[in-house]
């Protein structure tokens, strides 16, 4: 299972708009779009799981295409961004 970091969504993004999209590569697992707490929209990015081989295939499909007049940023989600502990 790998997870995917998906960058330079439009604010109205749902969901369901977005697991049609990546659907086409495969199952989607998982999916989380960040949403601001107070307009409930959408943040510009989210997170979606799938297989590995699937989510290749998805980055090779959409990174750099445009959606909704924006252009997708699709890759692997990166660890080294994630908080880490204090050593």
């Amino acid at each position: 299972m790998k997870k995917l970091f998906v960058g330079s969504l439009p604010a109205d993004t749902t969901e369901a708009s977005l697991n049609e999209l990546f659907s086409k590569y495969g199952t989607v697992r998982s999916l989380k779009l960040t949403r601001d707490i107070f307009s409930g929209k959408c943040k510009g990015f989210g997170f979606i799981e799938m297989e590995g081989h699937e989510a290749r295939a998805a980055i090779a499909g959409l990174n750099g295409k445009s959606y909704q007049g924006k252009v997708l940023n699709v890759k692997f989600e990166n660890k080294k961004n994630q908080r880490s502990r204090r050593r």
